[in-house]
């Protein structure tokens, strides 16, 4: 397996595109039927399959038609806390809670008008 950190932006958009035409011809999808399902055009299925990816839209269409769309789970699950970063989100939000003025303000510091 290659280092993905290695590759060009290119390189990787063309191992994107390669692998979304090998899962469409393993469902013995066509790439009109695909473009239909995903209601994106033809010429762009096209593109993409030969890593051509200008949209992200037009990506994120392809890979919930083709049932793929759980690859980019990382990217939008939310990170859960640990019982110690709980405690001590628990304890911060105590000790910066405002309070209130206990008294008058002391004249010597208030501002003068010049009005």
């Amino acid at each position: 397996m290659e280092n993905i950190y290695m590759l060009t932006d290119g390189a990787i958009l063309e191992k994107i595109g390669e692998k979304l035409k090998s899962i469409r011809l393993k469902q013995n999808i066509t790439q009109q039927s695909l473009s239909e399902a995903a209601n994106v055009s033809l010429s762009t299925i096209k593109k993409i399959e030969k890593g051509e990816i200008r949209s992200f839209d037009s990506l994120l269409r392809l890979l919930r038609t083709l049932g793929k769309l759980d690859v980019l789970q990382p990217l939008v699950e939310e990170e859960q806390l640990s019982p110690n970063e709980y405690y001590q989100l628990v304890q911060s939000s105590k000790t910066n809670q405002r309070k209130r003025a206990a008294g008058k303000l002391n004249e010597k510091h208030q501002e003068e008008s010049e009005w």
